[in-house]
């Protein structure tokens, strides 16, 4: 792969990503409430969904995948039901005069928060025919195939990471310097942004009946 193909593939990245989706929702969400540190799990698991899907393109998965449609759509709408939920228990959490809940939220497990990110991710597995459309643009087929798919891989993975850690840091700098009240419009509004992602997720699959 030469260097002008890459510079092409990283611009054509940047571009993709020059909006916010779900998975950056979910990333501002968990910053502002448990602190950008301990939502990089929530990130990590975004993470592994990605790399299990650009796996899964490369092997030749993506025709099976787009074939059952059903399939897709109870992954789809579980994932949209599945942060509905969380946003709106962050919301109901958000009470001044219960310190016991304001504990645990601030207990919440590593494994919780990469479980919301590789979930997040997962329900759009769609994502495996969107790398498998979008790998073959930048590969060539002279050179070795499985090296220049690890190259685009690492580089997306890279990327997102950066866009996320990106979010996530902005979220959790501003969420540390609120403290009471103001903290817990933090925290509201931190499930009203996973409300959002899971809209986001809905919208995506009514637009690709």
């Amino acid at each position: 792969m030469t260097l002008e193909v890459w510079t092409l593939y990283v611009a054509t990245v940047l571009a993709l990503m020059s909006t916010p989706g779900p998975s950056q929702l979910l990333m501002l969400s968990n910053s502002a409430t448990h602190g950008f540190g301990r939502a990089l799990a929530t990130a990590a698991g975004d993470l592994t969904a990605n790399a299990l899907q650009m796996v899964a393109a490369g092997l030749g998965l993506a025709a099976l995948i787009a074939a059952s449609a059903t399939a897709l759509a109870v992954i789809k709408w579980a994932g949209v039901a599945y942060l509905v939920w969380l946003g709106v228990r962050m919301i109901r959490r958000a009470r001044a005069a219960d310190p016991a809940l304001a504990q645990a939220r601030s207990r919440a497990s590593l494994k919780a928060l990469w479980l919301q990110g590789f979930l997040t991710s997962a329900a759009n597995p769609k994502a495996v025919v969107f790398f498998a459309a979008l790998f073959p643009q930048f590969i060539s087929a002279e050179a070795a195939f499985w090296p220049q798919l690890l190259i685009l891989s690492a580089t997306y993975i890279v990327i997102d990471g950066c866009f996320l850690s990106a979010y996530g840091g902005s979220a959790g700098w501003i969420a540390a310097r609120f403290k009471g009240h103001a903290r817990l419009w933090i925290e509201r509004v931190g499930g009203g942004f996973m409300i959002g992602a899971a809209v986001l997720l809905g919208l995506k699959t009514l637009g690709q009946r």
